[in-house]
C-alpha cells in the first residue's frame, strides 16, 4: 500500500522502530537561517535526521535562479542516501510552519521519482500534542559503502521562465502563486527587490490550506477550492510559484491531497522572475 501524502501522528509513532522508514526535520525560518537546526538540535523527534533549507533542499545562487534554485539532483540524491533513503524506504517529513518547508522535500522526492514519501500533518506541535517525544541524539552516520545513490531519474514537473512566458502568452496554463495577499498585491514586500506577481497569476495563499491547529484541511474542501480557482482549467496545466519555490510545494501538496495531480512547479519563482527587469511585472490596489 502506498503512502498517502499526509501521515497523522499515530500512524508514524507506530513506525519509529521500522528501518524501512526515514523521518526528517525541516524546520527553517527564512529570517534566521540558523533556527532550524538549533531547533533540531534542541530536540526533535526520535531517529529524525536534519535538511537544512538553504544547504541540502536548495542549489547554488547566481543572482538571477531566485532565493532557493533547485539543488542538483545528483547531489541530493547522495545526501539522501547519505540518511539511509533507500529506493524502497518511506519518508516522512516535519517542519514546525504547517508544512509550508516540509513539503519541499516532499516535492524534492517526488521529482527524484520516490513516491512513498509524506508530510507529518501538524508537525513537531502535533507531535508533542499527541504525547510524543523528544531527543537530542544525533543519529550517527552511515557507512560510506551504504550511502551509494543510484542516478536519479527526473520527473516532468519543472517549469523555466522561459517556458512560462511562453505558455501565459499562449493563455495555456493557469498560473497560481502561493504568497500571501498584500505581496501578491505587491505591498510589503522585505524578501525580494521588487514587489509584484507575474502578470496573469492568480492567488492562493498556502497558509489558506489549514486548519487553525496547523493540520490541512480536509481533502473535499481543498479540492471544491482548488477547482474554483483553476476555473476549468485542468490541473495538469497548472503552474504554481511563490517567492523562491517553497511555499509553492505547500499548494502543490494541497492538490495532491486533493486529488488533483500533475500540476507543475516554477521553481525559480518571483525572486527569479523580478531579477530580469525585461520580465513584466503586475501590481494591484485595494
Amino acid at each position: 500500500m502506498s503512502l498517502p501524502p499526509l501521515v497523522d501522528c499515530a500512524t508514524l509513532a507506530a513506525h519509529l522502530a521500522d528501518p524501512a522508514w526515514r523521518v526528517f526535520d525541516c524546520r527553517h525560518q527564512l529570517a534566521d537561517p540558523a533556527a532550524g537546526e538549533r531547533d533540531y538540535l534542541a530536540g526533535h523527534l526520535p531517529g529524525a535526521r536534519f535538511l537544512h533549507l538553504d544547504r541540502d533542499l536548495s542549489g547554488p545562487l547566481t543572482g538571477t535562479n531566485g532565493r532557493h534554485p533547485l539543488p542538483d539532483p545528483r547531489r541530493l540524491a547522495a545526501t539522501l542516501a547519505a540518511a539511509g533513503v533507500t529506493l524502497d524506504c518511506r519518508v516522512v517529513a516535519y517542519d514546525d510552519a504547517g508544512g509550508a518547508f516540509a513539503s519541499r522535500l516532499w516535492w524534492l522526492l517526488r521529482w527524484l521519482g520516490h513516491d512513498e514519501v509524506a508530510v507529518l500533518d501538524g508537525g513537531i506541535q502535533a507531535w508533542r500534542s499527541a504525547g510524543g517525544t523528544l531527543e537530542t541524539r544525533v543519529p550517527p552516520a552511515l557507512d560510506a559503502a551504504a550511502a551509494s545513490a543510484p542516478d536519479p531519474v527526473l520527473r516532468a514537473g519543472v517549469v523555466d521562465a522561459g517556458t512560462l512566458a511562453a505558455e501565459l502568452e499562449a493563455c495555456t496554463c493557469c498560473l497560481i502563486d502561493a504568497r500571501s495577499p498584500d505581496r501578491f498585491r505587491g505591498e510589503n514586500e522585505t524578501l525580494d527587490p521588487v514587489g509584484g506577481h507575474i502578470p496573469g497569476a492568480r492567488n492562493r495563499f498556502f497558509r489558506d490550506n489549514l486548519d487553525s491547529d496547523g493540520r490541512f484541511r480536509p481533502a473535499a474542501e481543498l479540492r471544491r477550492e482548488f477547482l474554483a480557482l483553476l476555473a476549468g482549467v485542468a490541473s495538469t496545466d497548472a503552474v504554481l510559484y511563490c517567492g523562491s519555490g517553497v511555499t509553492a510545494c505547500h499548494n502543490l501538496l494541497a492538490m495532491e491531497i486533493a486529488g488533483l495531480q500533475g500540476a507543475r512547479l516554477y521553481a525559480g519563482s518571483w525572486s527569479e522572475w523580478c531579477s530580469d527587469p525585461a520580465r513584466p511585472i503586475a501590481r494591484q490596489t485595494v
